[in-house]
């Protein structure tokens, strides 16, 4: 973390930060229904830079995206509609501004006092946002004193807001983007090994170059969800009516000879919960060795005997990277497998044994739903960012803040 600067950087780089204008990068792309946000995760994850920063005296201008206007105004898609539940968050009154830069910011800027804050309007409705355009990105920073991002999760987007504003005013990184980078470097760029990762998920397709990559950086390679059958059936087993990816099972066994030469085991079931229908506890549910699954039947879970091997396998292992479920996990009882390893992880952390680090939409949900998130190391909410990560890629918005 030496190479990024971060918030404890601010007063040495700038000195006293009052009366200066904060441009803060936060992830304001939250799930609503009927108007409202339903989950103000992100927010949260948020408050304390924004907070510190209001505190220190600056004025603080929030940037972020909602939804995918593609470069139009859209009342639907303006970041207003999350107003209350930022200042429900903060606990303060945040001015709506909009537009992102020109005269109107400039104007509200000297309305705002010393600790204010006030949200920018969707950087989306500008089409040099996306196109990552340096006369939009100049047009934003000429209100701006310095930069702070603090979206982890737009960071694999090179946007004139996540990217390009970093290299117009000294930039740092926020309280919870530097949280979401030492948990990655923990994780995967200087971990302690034995490592494991779980990768679940309904296709091998969509997380083919994540696969690719750990092979050669983890020392046991879990992999559960969809994407477990169409290994299994790349290792000659029938998997029925299940959901299975045929032709790639040239690419599942490349991955696992490639694994095989760098001294990573792969892990699949030997024993799996079926179903000759996806429903919550159907009357034809049963758990069989891989070798059993009948044609008519699809494997939705993985059985009780092998997930209790690999609580065994991550008891021997010092880091974990997790994204994806292993099973079907919203409907009973196919939630079984994923809920047992995630609480024997849990476990683990807990004890201080194992560093736990997860990530992605559905894998939140399934920890959650297990009851086993506050004791994991770290959860990162970002879907893509994490995604690419793991894929061993360069984001663009956190290179923008290298020093």
């Amino acid at each position: 973390m030496s190479s990024f600067r971060t918030l404890d950087d601010l007063e040495s780089e700038l000195g006293s930060v009052a009366g200066k204008v904060a441009l803060l990068r936060v992830d304001l792309n939250l799930p609503m229904h009927e108007g409202s946000v339903t989950d103000a995760t992100r927010i949260r994850a948020s408050a304390p830079t924004i907070l510190e920063l209001a505190d220190a005296g600056a004025k603080v201008l929030l940037l972020a995206h909602f939804g995918r206007p593609k470069g139009q105004r859209s009342s639907t898609l303006s970041v207003s509609m999350t107003l209350d539940a930022v200042e429900d968050v903060l606990g303060r009154e945040v001015m709506f501004v909009p537009e992102v830069g020109g005269p109107v910011v400039a104007q509200s800027v000297g309305i705002l006092g010393n600790g204010d804050i006030a949200m920018l309007e969707n950087t989306r409705f500008w089409p040099g946002e996306e196109a990552n355009d340096p006369e939009f990105a100049a047009f934003i920073a000429e209100n701006g004193d310095f930069y702070v991002n603090d979206a982890f999760s737009a960071a694999h987007r090179a946007h004139a807001s996540t990217e390009g504003l970093a290299h117009l005013l000294p930039s740092f990184a926020g309280h919870a983007m530097e949280s979401e980078l030492k948990a990655l470097e923990t994780a995967l760029d200087r971990p302690e090994k034995p490592v494991a990762a779980v990768v679940g998920g309904a296709k091998v397709s969509s997380k083919l170059a994540v696969l690719e990559h750990l092979v050669g950086k983890v020392d046991h390679l879990i992999i559960g969800g969809g994407m477990a059958n169409t290994f299994l059936a790349a290792r000659g087993v029938d998997v029925g009516a299940s959901l299975c990816e045929h032709d790639l099972r040239d690419t599942a066994n490349r991955i696992m000879d490639v694994a095989d030469h760098a001294g990573c085991t792969v892990h699949l079931p030997y024993d799996v919960v079926v179903a000759t229908e996806f429903a919550a506890n159907p009357p034809s549910v049963r758990t069989c060795n891989v070798h059993e699954v009948a044609r008519n039947e699809m494997i939705l879970d993985i059985g009780a005997a092998a997930a209790e091997t690999l609580g065994d396998v991550l008891k021997t292992c010092r880091t974990l990277v997790w994204n994806g479920p292993l099973g079907a996990f919203e409907t009973e009882p196919f939630d079984a497998a994923t809920v047992a390893l995630a609480r024997t992880a849990a476990a683990l952390t807990a004890e201080g044994s194992l560093v736990s680090v997860a990530g992605g939409g559905d894998t939140v949900a399934a920890l959650n739903h297990a009851g086993a998130s506050d004791d994991f190391t770290y959860i990162s909410t970002a879907g893509g960012a994490f995604l690419e990560w793991m894929e061993g890629k360069t984001l663009p918005g956190v290179a923008a803040l290298r020093t």
